[in-house]
C-alpha cells in the first residue's frame, strides 16, 4: 500500500476543504475536521480520512444535512438534549458539551441526550475530551442494525460502540475504553471489501449465521457479536441508552452509514459525565493510580487505550502515513 505523510495540520485541512466544497457550512465541517484528524493520530485509519469521501458523498445525496443548525433544550437542570436536525453528529455533541461540562462540574453528574444525528466516528475521540476537562465520561452510540440476536441470524441492533474515559493526572485519560459490541468495527469490514482483502473468521456470518471470510457476504448478513451473547447484550444496552432514551432512531429503522439509500439514519448518542472529586473526593485518584499501576507493573500488559496514547504522541511530530488512494479521492473532491 502506497502512503504519504502528513501533518496533523494538514490532514485537518484537507478534510475541512473537503467537506466545505462537498457542501457543509464551515461551522459543521470543522468540528469534524478536527475529529478526523484526532482519529488519523490515533492510527483509527478506518475511521479517519478514508471517510471523508463517504461524509462529503452523504451531504451531496442528502443523508446527511451539512447545513443542519442543531437545537439545545434543557428539560431538567441534569439533562441536556440536542436535535441535530439531521446534521453531523459532531456539531451537535460540540454544542451539547459546551452545556454538558459546566453542569456536571456543578451538580457532580449530568448527561446529554443526542437525537436525529449521523455517523459519530469514534466515540472515544468524545469521551477522551471529557476526561480532558477532569470528568469521568461515559458514551453510547447506536448504529443502523447489522447484529443478530443470540439465535436469529437477521441483524436487528448495530455494532453501537460504547465507551469510557477516565481522567489521570496529566490532563489526559488514564483509562480509555472504547469498543463496539462486534468482534471489530464494521467500517473495518467495509474497508476490507473495499481494498479486495479477505476478513479473519469470526468477524462477521453469511445471511444463514455462518462464519465466512468473503467480506461482502459479511456486509450481506451480520457482524459477529464479540463474546457472542454477551456481546449481544451490550449492543442492546447501547440501544437502549442511544436510540430509546433519547428519541433517536432504532436500528432496525436507520438508513445505513455507507451508500446513498435510505435518507438521514436519525441515530443517537447518550453521554454522562461524573465529577469524580464530588463522587469520591481524593480517593479517586489514588484509586485510579493504583488500579493503574497494579496494571502497567506486569510485563507486557497494558490498558484500553494506551496504544492510541502512544500513536497520538508519536504523530504529533512524526505526521501520519496516509493512504495515498484515499488522498487521490479527496483531492477528486477539491479538483
Amino acid at each position: 500500500m502506497e502512503t504519504r505523510t502528513l501533518t496533523l495540520t494538514e490532514i485537518e485541512d484537507l478534510a475541512f476543504r473537503a467537506l466545505v466544497a462537498a457542501g457543509t457550512t464551515e461551522a459543521n465541517a470543522r468540528p469534524l475536521a478536527v475529529a478526523t484528524a484526532a482519529t488519523e493520530a490515533d492510527g483509527v485509519a478506518s475511521h479517519g480520512l478514508a471517510y471523508i469521501p463517504i461524509y462529503c458523498e452523504h451531504v451531496q445525496c442528502g443523508k446527511v444535512d451539512g447545513a443542519a443548525k442543531p437545537v439545545l433544550d434543557r428539560p431538567r437542570s441534569g439533562l441536556i438534549t440536542v436535535d441535530a436536525a439531521k446534521g453531523f453528529a459532531h456539531s451537535a455533541i460540540d454544542m451539547g458539551f459546551d452545556a454538558l461540562i459546566p453542569a456536571a462540574k456543578e451538580q457532580g453528574i449530568a448527561a446529554l441526550a443526542i437525537r436525529n444525528s449521523y455517523n459519530c466516528g469514534v466515540l472515544g475521540y468524545h469521551t477522551h475530551r471529557l476526561a480532558q476537562a477532569g470528568l469521568v465520561g461515559l458514551g453510547f452510540t447506536n448504529a443502523p442494525a447489522s447484529i443478530a440476536p443470540s439465535g436469529g441470524s437477521k441483524p436487528v441492533i448495530g455494532t453501537n460502540p460504547f465507551s469510557v474515559a477516565v481522567p489521570g493526572t496529566d490532563g489526559q485519560p488514564a483509562v480509555l475504553i472504547d469498543q463496539s459490541a462486534s468482534t471489530i468495527a464494521k467500517s473495518e469490514v467495509m474497508k476490507h471489501a473495499r481494498e479486495g482483502k479477505p476478513i479473519p473468521v469470526g468477524w462477521a456470518l453469511d445471511a444463514d449465521g455462518n462464519p465466512t471470510t468473503d467480506p461482502n457476504v459479511g456486509l450481506k448478513g451480520s457482524m459477529a457479536p464479540s463474546g457472542g451473547y454477551k456481546g449481544v447484550g451490550i449492543a442492546l444496552l447501547t440501544e437502549i441508552m442511544a436510540a430509546a432514551l433519547t428519541g433517536a432512531t432504532l436500528g432496525i429503522h436507520a438508513s445505513p452509514f455507507s451508500g446513498t439509500a435510505g435518507g438521514p439514519p436519525k441515530t443517537g448518542q447518550f453521554f454522562i459525565v461524573i465529577d469524580p472529586v464530588a463522587a469520591a473526593q481524593d480517593m479517586f485518584a489514588e484509586n485510579i493510580s493504583a488500579l493503574v499501576g497494579a496494571i502497567h507493573s506486569q510485563d507486557g500488559a497494558h490498558l484500553p487505550g494506551d496504544g492510541r496514547r502512544a500513536k497520538r504522541i508519536a504523530a504529533q511530530t512524526e505526521g501520519v502515513a496516509v493512504n495515498t488512494a484515499t488522498l487521490d479521492k479527496i483531492e477528486a473532491i477539491l479538483a
